[in-house]
């Protein structure tokens, strides 16, 4: 059985001030609208995964308006939600029994950032056994400052990371490939 899992597509990581600058992939919230409406018109199994930071000095605090869910990626009524605090989804949440009960071997994964939360959730899911697949562009990073000081761009660390999973813990698909296995028959 197939899962989407769509990670923290949430408001507080539109602030680039806050994470370094600004993510590249401006094609992110399109292709993920159309991910969502594909699942749900194929009434595929959704999972949406929230970030709820024990940071004080994140905009992912559950008491921030930077917490909610991003417009394009808001759960529907009984849509599940499952809130985490650490990079993984699978880490103190009940993620992978819920997979695992429901016979989900298949996952489909993509959301925000390709470095942070994406990329952990992705190795994991690899880890776990699952046969998963990431939506390359329907993932987006920001830049980072590696230890010598050296900013790296945004898209220079969001190509490094899906190269790193592919192969090796997922297939990296594009949206279309991925609308294409969310709508096939199985």
């Amino acid at each position: 059985m197939l899962t989407v899992l769509p990670v923290d597509i949430q408001i507080g990581l539109d602030d680039g001030s806050y994470w370094g600058g600004n993510r590249n992939n401006l094609h992110f919230e399109a292709n993920v609208a159309r991910l969502l409406k594909a699942t749900r018109q194929a009434n595929r199994a959704l999972i949406h995964i929230k970030h709820n930071s024990d940071n004080p000095e994140s905009p992912l605090r559950p008491d921030q308006p930077g917490n909610d869910f991003k417009p394009e990626s808001m759960p529907l009524e009984g849509e599940t939600v499952i809130g985490k605090s650490v990079n993984s989804a699978f880490i103190g949440t009940d993620l992978e029994s819920r997979l695992r009960k429901a016979g989900s071997n298949r996952l489909i994964i993509f959301g925000l950032t390709t470095q942070h939360c994406v990329s952990t959730t992705v190795r994991m899911a690899g880890n776990l056994g699952f046969d998963t697949c990431l939506v390359g562009d329907a993932t987006a990073a920001f830049p980072i400052i590696d230890a010598d000081g050296n900013t790296i761009d945004a898209e220079t660390v969001h190509r490094i990371h899906l190269a790193s999973l592919d192969g090796e813990f997922a297939r990296v698909i594009s949206t279309d490939e991925a609308v294409s296995l969310i709508t096939a028959t199985d």
